[in-house]
């Protein structure tokens, strides 16, 4: 199969680049599960951009370096600011169905989420992510240029270099790709390849993100010889839904953004109904998610909860349900009425703020690929994330990519090798990979989550060491399957977070050392550069 651009992830930056593209590209756009099942179709809180007179670039990009801790690249953070406008206004004319308010400059309410001075959150009710997601897929389906791959796991990119092919310079000449329905794996010729698979929040036991956030892009862009970095800086959520039968439901920052406040649970005794935040943060509520997420880890700890409450019940019913209709009616489901009584939350793993190093046109170190999204390294999010600035840096980095990739000459055809299975056989145990699955998840989760420690992310390392040792074994004796090639990219990006969180001898932003508490005065990311292959 042969396509102009190869695009793997249909979340926002995939299909962004899908849809600038096919107006004269032919797309392919390949999905390992339905086209919504991605991270972007979760997202609650909304889209930060500078949107009304009140507010300016400066304001954002200064909220965004607080927030970042010293590590934002500046002029990423400030390119992807001044874009970020033309941005919301491209969605505007899609179609999506943002919330209204007519008093306000745009003609559309703006929310304040935890670390921004201003009210620029522009979103659809609390369902932000499905909204967008929802009116992108209607106008990808519809694309005569755009083939849709729902059901197909990508396995690998193909470089030159891997196939040995002389006379040309390194470049990605397409990927290798499993039909999860058939088990077939199909061979993808494409001049341009975009990895847009999203973050890694499955390799911890706790998540916010879907099933499907597996590290999928980062993993094939590290063994394609592409650099990493960042990637000790995983966002926790502070406030996951804490329910037996409630799985990876967030409850959005917009909720203390519209005056949830934090206190402890009935469980803490005398201390019951206690405000906390203010004891930890000047900002309270509002302070950024690390330093949220912290404060709720030290009191759990503290008092031997497994969890803590969010109170909005003062705000009126009617306030609720017309700003927050979704999770309304999702803790009703569990019968929690947030009218009348605080949510159960805890913190859980939700954003990957490091990734494969790319420029402002999405380009990583191998030409022909690029990253875009969450999956990407661009400098914006430094050693935290502020809040609603990741759909931002999808919409504006993948117009950007689709630019670049238009103007780029056409590359000479090579012809590629269909995939070998003639020394494989079928899985004897696939117990293996269920067990090793879980453990990985529960070692990330116990030694390398909100707060850590060098022994354990020398035991953590030592774990993922003997763990990658058998998957690589399976992996080359054993046909695949979607189990084995998610477990093989959680391993490896296991690998990447467990390394560079020991390379950095300081605490900054959400990567956490009781060894190394203090802040050392320069601030320099953590890059990561495999061997060519």
């Amino acid at each position: 199969m042969k396509f102009d651009v190869a695009i793997i992830g249909s979340g926002l930056a995939g299909l962004s680049v899908a849809l600038h593209l096919a107006q004269t590209r032919k797309v392919a756009v390949i999905c390992k599960r339905e086209l919504l099942d991605g991270a972007s179709n979760w997202a609650q809180g909304g889209i930060a951009a500078v949107l009304d007179s009140g507010d300016s670039h400066a304001e954002h990009i200064s909220d965004t370096l607080v927030a970042g801790a010293g590590l934002c690249d500046e002029s990423a953070t400030r390119f992807i600011v001044e874009h970020g406008r033309e941005a919301i206004e491209w969605l505007i004319e899609q179609g999506v169905p943002f919330t209204r308010d007519e008093k306000a400059e745009l003609g559309f309410h703006l929310t304040r989420e935890g670390g921004h001075s201003q009210r620029r959150i522009i979103h659809a009710a609390d369902a932000t992510g499905h909204a967008v997601q929802v009116t992108l897929e209607q106008k990808a389906r519809s694309h005569p240029n755009i083939t849709l791959l729902e059901n197909h796991y990508a396995i690998d990119v193909i470089s030159s270099g891997k196939l040995g092919v002389t006379g040309i310079s390194p470049h990605c000449l397409g990927l290798y790709v499993q039909d999860v329905n058939t088990g077939k794996v199909l061979t993808l010729a494409a001049n341009h390849t975009v990895l847009a698979t999203g973050g890694a929040g499955k390799v911890y036991l706790y998540t916010t993100n879907p099933d499907t956030a597996t590290g999928d892009g980062i993993a094939m862009a590290w063994r394609a010889g592409c650099r990493v970095a960042n990637m000790e800086f995983i966002q926790f959520h502070p406030t996951c839904l804490y329910h037996p039968y409630a799985k990876s439901f967030l409850i959005s920052e917009a909720v203390r953004g519209e005056g949830g406040v934090l206190k402890l649970p009935a469980e803490a005794g005398a201390a019951a109904g206690k405000r906390f935040m203010p004891a930890h943060d000047e900002r309270a509520e509002l302070a950024p998610r690390d330093v949220v997420a912290r404060a709720i880890d030290f009191e759990m700890k503290k008092r031997g909860l497994d969890y803590v409450d969010l109170d909005i019940s003062h705000q009126s019913p009617e306030f609720l349900k017309e700003h927050f209709p979704t999770i309304h009616a999702r803790c009703l489901e569990f019968g929690i009425d947030i009218t009348k009584q605080p949510i159960p939350v805890v913190p859980a793993a939700h954003y990957t703020c490091g990734g494969i190093v790319t420029d402002m046109a999405g380009r990583t170190d191998l030409p022909g690929l690029y990253a875009v999204g969450e999956t990407a390294y661009t400098g914006l999010h430094g050693a935290n994330r502020l809040a609603s600035n990741s759909l931002l840096e999808c919409l504006v980095l993948g117009r950007a990519a689709a630019k670049h990739i238009e103007q780029q000459p056409k590359p000479k055809a090579t012809p590629l090798p269909d995939w070998d299975e003639s020394r494989v056989t079928d899985a004897d145990e696939e117990v293996v990979i269920a067990h090793n699955w879980d453990e990985l998840r529960r070692f990330m989760w116990n030694y390398v989550s909100i707060v850590r420690t060098t022994k354990r992310l020398e035991r953590a390392q030592h774990r993922i060491r003997l763990l990658k040792e058998e998957i690589d074994e399976y992996y080359a004796n054993f046909r695949i399957t979607r189990d084995l090639l998610e477990l093989r990219n959680l391993v490896e990006v296991a690998s990447l977070i467990v390394n560079s969180a020991l390379s950095r001898r300081e605490s900054r932003g959400l990567h956490f050392s009781q060894d190394y508490p203090e802040t050392l005065p320069k601030a320099l990311p953590t890059v990561l550069s495999p061997a060519r292959r």
